[in-house]
């Protein structure tokens, strides 16, 4: 299925390009009639973050709650921070105590490792860094096997195993930006958390929210294609159009083939998976994409919504498994 927006799907879409924040190979937020909606945003995680709801929603008020929360998360889980729980663990050895919320996502991360066979490996942290996009340094890559949680402490089996949460801490923050506003009533609501997006309610005209899938080609502008984004749905997507480098005739980006060793290479440009859970969405974004040409195969066994994108020549091929498409404008 060749990628060719129609006239009404690029008239949609290009309602997106005034105040939409892009990031690479992800959705970006539609807000067609931008006098029903306002929104506030900041830094996090090195990207963004974003609020949008109804003009009568006072979203201000929750700027201070949202900031502590991703700055809660960052303490805990960052790799780039050398007084992180995270940090701690993987320069420490044996068994360390975190918080109980960095236990949570690491016990989830490791059950991703189990269910993805591996494709999901929350140990290619120093891989990362080898290939030249992170900051995690150890010598036993690949052996997730050998973590454990246990109650709130994080236990390795191996000296020189490290434990890398990126892949699937921005989807936690996620959730609980969508669980804070809900809390605080806010019906109607779209978060944007780096181009990973949930939503609650509705639009204020009466309809889903809406967002866009960005083209994942880094010689192209623009967007790959339109989705109805239903309440309290979440939509991730792993792509390599702006972290990666081109050396010789290869373009390498971050996302790590585990089995490999290396940047996941291929046709594959990109992955977006609809999910309840934008943890779960975020994770299997990731797995899907280092899974490369078996990730359709893999999603249709696991039942997972998912959109995968590949290069065909000069234009995409879109794939979709477990009724992602039924979703899409």
């Amino acid at each position: 299925m060749p990628i060719h927006p129609t006239r009404r799907q690029m008239i949609a879409l290009g309602c997106a390009t005034l105040g939409v924040h892009t990031v690479q190979a992800a959705p970006a937020i539609i807000v067609p009639d931008r006098a029903a909606t306002h929104s506030i945003g900041g830094r996090a995680f090195a990207s963004h973050w974003r609020i949008t709801a109804p003009v009568s929603v006072d979203l201000e008020a929750r700027r201070k709650a949202i900031t502590a929360l991703l700055d809660r998360i960052d303490r805990q889980m960052s790799p780039w921070r050398r007084d992180s729980d995270l940090t701690r663990f993987n320069i420490g050895s044996g068994e360390r105590p975190v918080a109980p919320e960095a236990a949570f996502v690491a016990r989830a991360a490791l059950e991703m490792a189990r269910d993805s066979n591996g494709w999901f490996d929350p140990t290619v942290g120093p891989l990362v860094a080898q290939w030249g996009f992170g900051t995690i340094t150890g010598s036993q890559a690949g052996h997730w096997q050998a973590l454990s949680v246990e109650g709130n402490s994080l236990r390795k089996e191996l000296p020189g195993l490290t434990m890398d949460l990126c892949g699937i801490a921005k989807g936690h923050a996620l959730d609980l930006m969508l669980a804070h506003l809900r809390d605080a009533g806010l019906e109607d609501v779209l978060v944007d958390l780096g181009g990973e997006l949930k939503s609650a309610g509705q639009h204020p005209s009466g309809r889903d929210w809406q967002v866009a899938i960005e083209d994942p080609r880094r010689e192209r502008q623009g967007f790959a294609a339109g989705l109805h984004l239903p309440a309290d749905m979440a939509v991730a997507t792993s792509g390599l159009r702006a972290q990666g480098y081109d050396l010789g005739q290869r373009h390498y980006g971050h996302i790590i083939d585990p089995r490999l060793a290396r940047p996941a290479q291929g046709d594959l440009a990109s992955v977006s998976v609809l999910g309840s859970k934008a943890m779960q969405a975020d994770g299997w974004a990731t797995a899907l994409f280092a899974a490369g040409a078996q990730g359709p195969e893999i999603a249709r066994d696991r039942g997972i919504a998912a959109l995968f994108l590949f290069r065909n020549g000069s234009d995409l091929r879109a794939e979709s498994t477990g009724g992602f498409d039924r979703h899409m404008i």
